[in-house]
């Protein structure tokens, strides 16, 4: 039987730790085990798998994952949480399988066991860097579902076309297929942050779309292409390619316009460029 922490319990151990949430960190912590449980469930978790959690803090998404999950790896950078969290668990989830490792999540390079879902309220500052860390570390990963701050949450989803679509969308879609998952209210954190927050899911792609090779060179055409995204792909990619005459060239090759504007491609084109360039 899993205890989950409410509002009032939430405080009582930040209380207990001397713990403030700061803003430097991005800490909000969900204090409604309603929408707990309403993000477990929209994380499709069936029951057999071992999900790494980013960033538990005092551990109200942990107990609501552990109600479901098989194994429950958490990564923990701040020492006082950490510090209180087994405590918690082991009172609210007794006979749970949990594992705390305690390090800075964009450093973590290998876990305790090979985690099946990736399942976080992610720190608003490290939400992308840290999601595509994982990713790129533990292929493992076959789904998983985050909450971030709404803009970081639509730009991630976004598809081409659109005017928040940029190099996140094009590298989470390098991994996965995702869609927005639903918002989540101000109220239900706390501190009540100053920003809407929302829901991501993703899903592996069954067969990567590439070689890690192939998958660094498509991240560097996106960040070229976005990195001037107002100018045509000539443009904008003339530094990548060495010359506006080259990277006409190696787009043609690629059957994508030299008019075209980064925010019109999918993933696969970006792709197609770096095939054409090597």
């Amino acid at each position: 039987m899993v205890e989950l922490l409410g509002a009032v319990d939430i405080r009582a151990l930040a209380s207990k730790l001397d713990v403030t949430p700061t803003k430097k960190l991005g800490q909000n912590f969900v204090t409604d085990p309603n929408t707990i449980r309403r993000i477990v469930t929209a994380a499709k978790l069936r029951g057999q798998e071992v999900v790494v959690e980013i960033g538990p803090g005092l551990g109200s998404l942990t107990l609501g994952l552990l109600e479901v999950a098989q194994k429950v790896i958490a990564v923990e950078i701040d020492p006082k949480m950490a510090a209180e969290l087994e405590t918690t668990i082991s009172n609210r989830a007794p006979g749970t399988d949990f594992t705390l490792v305690r390090n800075d999540a964009l450093k973590v390079t290998e876990l305790p066991a090979s985690p099946d879902a990736l399942v976080a309220n992610l720190p608003y500052n490290i939400s992308v860097p840290v999601l595509l860390h994982f990713l790129e570390q533990f292929p493992t990963i076959q789904k998983g579902l985050v909450l971030v701050q709404a803009e970081v949450a639509h730009r991630l989803a976004a598809t081409p076309g659109s005017k928040i679509y940029g190099v996140p969308s094009v590298k989470l879609a390098w991994y996965a297929d995702s869609y927005l998952a639903g918002n989540v209210g101000r109220n239900i954190f706390w501190p009540v942050p100053n920003v809407d927050s929302a829901l991501v899911f993703f899903a592996k792609r069954a067969v990567a779309l590439g070689s890690e090779e192939l998958r660094l060179a498509t991240f560097e055409v996106a960040d070229a292409a976005f990195g001037q995204r107002r100018k045509t792909l000539r443009q904008a990619l003339a530094v990548w390619a060495g010359s506006a005459a080259e990277a006409e060239r190696i787009l043609i090759e690629a059957g994508v316009s030299p008019q075209a504007r980064g925010e019109e491609l999918d993933v696969h084109q970006f792709l197609a460029i770096a095939k054409a360039r090597q």
